[in-house]
């Protein structure tokens, strides 16, 4: 039979703090967290961008400090964005496969700098450098043309293999694209680079501030709904991961993170693959904001979000919050 009250008292495990600590279901550590890092032109370059408060864009070796950090604080791993200047936008990208753009120059940098003490994740999509802010190629009617696309997006992971990235994370949510990718990297000798698939990525109001720091907002012409997922669909979320994982996914991601929880634990429980989720640039802000407003103190703010994920089943936080909250966990 169950215990009832007052036999069984819930309340008995929680009357102090190394009770507490000694029944905790769900933890966070720095090692769980991923931070994402935005690269600029220049040379010691910091632009703080103003819809992301206290992040900045880094020039190159800035990268290569921020690299650093993160390996003393005990982060695993770095996620890497271009804002790539204007001169070097196009309609079709090229910019994505030269091999010494920003993406390649700050991962050269940092595997100086850290050798293989974190890993490198770079992010697979075309809106960093096209005229047009869209993730992928244009047709003459203006729509995203999906296999182009993927010729394209397949020489940008490549080219990023080729400079040092461990993970290659197509985020721009074409059609099989993961299936090309791998394939490429598997014929090009790079067998133990991973891909971290942007599985689920919907087409979310909480973007805004990720693309002013990669400078693509201004640029853009329409809207990405033609190949990001409708807010509305969870089915469809899980339709996407298992295509991703049968084409050759080491791990998968939710973006965004938070408003999406019930899709992370769904992928969690269906599929038992590694879930990543990303607090995306707005989730973030809304924190800064909300604490700058009186609403709550920023670190329980934060705090308590990165355990939501965890408890939702992932495991890893692509966060900007990662430095903070590392150093939080760390005492």
């Amino acid at each position: 039979m169950d215990a009832s009250y007052p036999h069984l008292r819930l309340r008995r495990t929680r009357s102090s703090g190394w009770s507490r600590a000694l029944h905790r279901e769900t933890r966070l550590a720095p090692s769980d967290l991923v931070w994402p890092l935005f690269v600029t032109g220049g040379k010691g370059v910091e632009e703080p961008i103003a819809s992301l408060p206290g992040v900045s864009r880094w020039s190159v070796e800035g990268i290569a400090e921020r690299a650093r950090e993160a390996v003393a604080l005990g982060i695993p791993c770095i996620a890497l964005f271009p804002n790539t200047p204007g001169d070097r936008r196009s309609d079709n990208g090229e910019e994505a496969f030269n091999p010494d753009n920003l993406m390649c120059r700050a991962i050269k940098s940092v595997r100086d700098a850290c050798g293989s003490d974190i890993g490198i994740l770079t992010d697979v999509a075309l809106d960093p450098y096209t005229s047009h802010g869209q993730d992928g190629l244009l047709d003459p009617q203006g729509y995203v043309a999906n296999d182009d696309t993927v010729a394209v997006l397949v020489d940008q992971a490549l080219n990023q293999a080729a400079a040092g990235a461990d993970i290659v994370a197509p985020s721009d949510m074409m059609d099989g694209r993961v299936r090309a990718i791998r394939m490429a990297l598997e014929m090009a000798g790079h067998h133990n680079v991973q891909i971290m698939s942007y599985a689920a990525k919907y087409a979310s109001a909480f973007y805004g501030p990720f693309r002013d720091a990669v400078g693509s907002g201004g640029l853009l012409k329409g809207d990405k709904k033609s190949y990001q997922m409708d807010p509305a669909n969870a089915e469809e979320a899980l339709r996407e991961v298992a295509l991703d994982i049968a084409e050759g996914a080491d791990s998968v991601m939710v973006k965004p993170g938070l408003a999406y929880l019930d899709v992370i634990w769904r992928v969690k429980e269906r599929f038992g693959v590694p879930v990543f989720a990303y607090q995306v640039s707005g989730e973030y802000a809304l924190i800064e904001a909300g604490a700058a407003a009186g609403v709550g103190d920023r670190d329980a703010l934060m705090m308590e979000k990165l355990i939501a994920f965890k408890r939702a089943g992932c495991t890893g936080i692509l966060t900007y919050h990662a430095a903070v909250a590392a150093r939080l966990l760390n005492g």
